[in-house]
């Protein structure tokens, strides 16, 4: 039977799931109020901005179920567990954001043209309650570690903003009728809403692609274990992630010929305590004497040497 016992600490997840949770309802709860606040105000405006929200329900939703999964244990069909799975969340929500911000702007650059008058009473009402409901949720997002949490607190920005510029949209338009300015602030909420998204995706997509995580420079870390006592070198040395959190390292850690059970063991322990110290979550190491057959075809004639990784010195 494969094993179900927690793959990560709860602490970490706990606390995502909690914030996520919390902000998936609050959310919701509002998008209907919305609905029911287009429909009282005769407001296409506020029923646009309720369908975005839905889909940002969705988005939270979605990010919440898989936080949850992301708690659960190897399996024999997922051995290092679910934690991936967060990480398919964040790139869903991405994705999501994108989408949102291609439709804000399809429909905000023809009115720049042919600019249309809101209401400016209706509008201010509901920018101060989505002001609040999205502050409270942001908050409790905030500095959430997760990719996961990261990408529901842009959904959360996005929207904090966005209800900010209707707020300052709808006290101008109440002085003064300048309906253009509708969309120039909408446009320019959704450029800086999709730079910071863009590059979020680009972590997710390289962490998907089992890429070195960028706080962790492969010749950075090779440099602090060939500090350990008792190595000669250091060579298929391999760094990834699980989801932006989680590292995993994989490394043949060279130690002298003649070097007894007991020394390669007190080596390989002191190897481990290097990673850890860098955040490492898991690592393996094989330990092998200089001048024993590797089988890597890096390695000069199969031997092990100088420990060094050719493929690790670039062009």
């Amino acid at each position: 039977m494969p094993s179900e016992a927690p793959a990560i600490p709860p602490e970490s997840g706990d606390t995502a799931e909690r914030n996520i949770r919390f902000a998936f309802f609050l959310n919701l709860a509002f998008t209907v109020a919305e609905f029911a606040g287009g429909f009282v105000f005769g407001s296409l405006a506020i029923t646009a901005d309720a369908l975005h929200d839905l889909g940002d329900s969705f988005s939270l939703g979605l990010a919440w179920f898989f936080e949850h999964i992301a708690r659960r244990g190897p399996t024999a069909l997922f051995s290092y567990g679910y934690r991936r799975f967060s990480l398919a969340a964040a790139f869903v929500n991405g994705v999501v954001l994108l989408i949102g911000a291609s439709l804000v702007l399809r429909a905000a650059i023809p009115r720049l043209l042919d600019p249309v008058m809101p209401d400016a009473r209706g509008m201010l009402l509901f920018a101060l309650v989505g002001i609040l409901v999205n502050g409270v949720a942001a908050v409790r997002l905030k500095g959430g570690r997760t990719l996961n949490e990261q990408m529901v607190a842009w959904h959360l920005v996005e929207d904090l903003l966005g209800w900010a510029a209707i707020l300052f949209l709808s006290l101008a338009l109440m002085v003064w009728e300048v309906p253009v300015l509708d969309p120039v602030v909408s446009i320019l909420i959704t450029l800086i809403v999709l730079v910071n998204v863009v590059k979020s995706m680009r972590r997710t997509v390289v962490i998907f692609l089992q890429g070195v995580p960028p706080s962790l420079p492969l010749r950075g870390v090779e440099e602090h274990l060939l500090r350990v006592p008792g190595i000669s070198g250091i060579h298929d040395l391999h760094l990834w992630s699980l989801d932006g959190e989680h590292h995993i390292l994989t490394a043949h850690v060279v130690i002298p010929a003649g070097s007894s059970a007991e020394e390669s063991m007190a080596v390989k322990c002191r190897v481990r305590d290097a990673a850890t110290s860098l955040g490492i979550s898991h690592a393996t190491i094989e330990m092998e004497q200089a001048g024993e057959a590797c089988g890597l075809e890096e390695c000069t004639g199969g031997i092990c040497g100088d420990g060094r990784d050719p493929a690790a010195e670039g062009p």
